[in-house]
């Protein structure tokens, strides 16, 4: 009764009009309906002008994965909710969800979470070379310039691409939403790391 009543105040409050930042995710979880099943829940973050967080939103999703059609939902209910606009958007790579973000916040930049990034690279190495293959990553997402990232990038991609063709090639896929980043100042670059 009065939990669900104050859920559901909560879901549908009103929000601010900008975010400087949002971070979007979905996380796997059991849940008991009738059955057990892994289902996603999302969840909308926003860093507000004042650096403070928030959770803007958090949805059950049905089980099979995350989908990028689920996120244009929630995030034009974000839109709905008040969130006229978000500088910085935070994801995964997910496929089809740049597009989601863009069609909801037009001028809003679309940028590939550094830790997903980081995380899902060494999914394709082997244990042994994490360490060195961690401290060459750092090399580009802490580079001062784009420029300096892409030669560190670069050199990187030279000595792993024989090896770990595939974490390369992701790389090169969420380049153009992996740059923002390096023009974003060192306050910013912590907040979306």
């Amino acid at each position: 009764g009065a939990v669900v009543a104050e859920m559901n105040l909560w879901q549908n409050r009103p929000l601010d009009r900008i975010y400087p930042v949002v971070l979007i995710d979905a996380i796997v979880i059991k849940v008991r309906d009738a059955q057990v099943a892994n289902r996603p829940v999302y969840v909308a973050i926003g860093v507000n002008l004042d650096g403070e967080r928030d959770v803007l939103g958090l949805w059950l999703g049905p089980s099979g994965g995350e989908g990028a059609k689920q996120w244009a939902t929630m995030l034009t209910e974000l839109r709905n909710r008040g969130v006229a606009d978000v500088l910085v958007v935070c994801c995964d790579g997910l496929k089809g969800l740049p597009e989601s973000i863009r069609g909801t916040w037009p001028e809003a930049t679309v940028q590939t979470c550094v830790v997903h990034m980081v995380r899902n690279s060494l999914r394709y190495a082997s244990k042994k070379h994490w360490a060195q293959i961690t401290r060459q990553m750092r090399g580009i997402y802490e580079a001062p310039t784009v420029e300096a990232a892409q030669a560190n990038f670069d050199d990187f991609a030279a000595e792993w691409r024989p090896l770990y063709p595939a974490m390369i090639g992701s790389w090169e896929r969420a380049w153009d939403e992996f740059v923002p980043f390096l023009e974003f100042p060192p306050e910013l670059r912590k907040v979306v790391y």
